[in-house]
């Protein structure tokens, strides 16, 4: 740990908390911790997945040991029943990261999830909750005509937001629905609206990009690691609760596949190809994402190292 005097991040100089962004299986949880233990910080999970209980081996949580060896926040809270979302992410963060800087620690936020990044820095639309009723009848009223027909219907009352989604993007289109539905106002509206909510402090934001063929290694090696691990107990033992299939965490990377082989439906084999597929799509569109959106401070696609921390010292300073 560095020694209080010469850390950057004291009292007169902090700039409240850092920041690491990167693609799944890039290295950001090793970051994360290396630069706790260099800066006398706390870690916050901002990993859509990783806030559930029911999958901690396939959504590659931090170890028990790891998180026994610096403070991790935010990790296995929910219950796969429930539905997460940015605003209760946003206002768990903000909880932790208090509690983290009333103990003189420096606050850690990690994650690959877009939407809870951008919301960190940039808070979110006072968009509306839409009662479950209102939810659960746009949810049926998609499967019952299609992608295509449902967001031309959209289109009809929100054609902003019509426009940007894809027939498939299926959460983001019933939640656009039911917006316009409870509220009369469209989604787009509300969006349009200032901003609030953004975590306190200004972010110092780190990138964690390798190399895409070293990425997607990692990718692969990590999926046979996991299936070492008794991931498919795991995932039996979340297959036997029956949960809503449009529920977040029955989004989880490799899920589906896994399901379909427990089921005979698939071999094992296909379900690991399937799987390590999907999260080598899902790993590129972070890293487009990031590219676009994050305006980092610092690209990092290695372990810490002594020059690197200078590095990051350098932009604290």
């Amino acid at each position: 740990m560095t020694n209080a005097a010469q850390n950057p991040l004291d009292k007169q100089n902090q700039p409240n908390y850092i920041m690491i962004a990167g693609p799944t299986a890039s290295g950001k949880s090793q970051l994360a911790m290396d630069l706790a233990r260099a800066l006398d910080g706390e870690v916050v999970n901002a990993d859509s997945m990783q806030l559930y209980s029911d999958l901690s081996i396939l959504t590659a949580r931090p170890s028990v040991k790891d998180m026994r060896d610096i403070a991790h926040h935010l990790y296995g809270i929910l219950d796969g029943a429930q539905r997460a979302s940015v605003a209760v992410w946003l206002g768990l963060a903000a909880e932790a990261m208090d509690s983290i800087r009333a103990r003189g620690r420096v606050p850690i936020v990690i994650g690959g999830t877009g939407m809870y990044l951008d919301a960190a820095v940039n808070g979110i639309a006072p968009t509306p909750d839409v009662p479950v009723e209102i939810h659960n009848a746009a949810t049926t009223l998609y499967q019952d005509i299609g992608g295509a027909a449902f967001r031309k219907k959209l289109a009809a009352i929100d054609p902003i937001v019509a426009a940007r989604l894809f027939d498939g993007d299926r959460q983001r289109l019933i939640r656009a629905m039911g917006v316009v539905t409870a509220t009369g106002t469209p989604l787009s509206t509300w969006q349009a609206a200032a901003h609030e909510g953004a975590l306190e402090g200004r972010p110092i934001k780190l990138a964690m990009l390798p190399p895409r063929e070293i990425l997607y290694k990692r990718i692969d090696d990590r999926f046979d690691l996991m299936l070492e691990r008794e991931v498919l107990e795991e995932v039996h033992r979340l297959a036997k609760r029956r949960l809503d299939p449009t529920l977040p965490l029955m989004k989880a990377l490799g899920l589906s596949a896994l399901i379909s082989a427990l089921n005979k439906e698939i071999t094992l084999e296909e379900a690991s190809y399937f799987g390590k597929r999907d999260s080598r799509h899902y790993a590129k569109r972070q890293m487009t994402w990031l590219r676009n959106n994050y305006n980092a401070h610092m690209t990092v696609n290695k372990k810490l190292s002594k020059s690197l921390l200078e590095n990051i010292f350098s932009l604290i300073r």
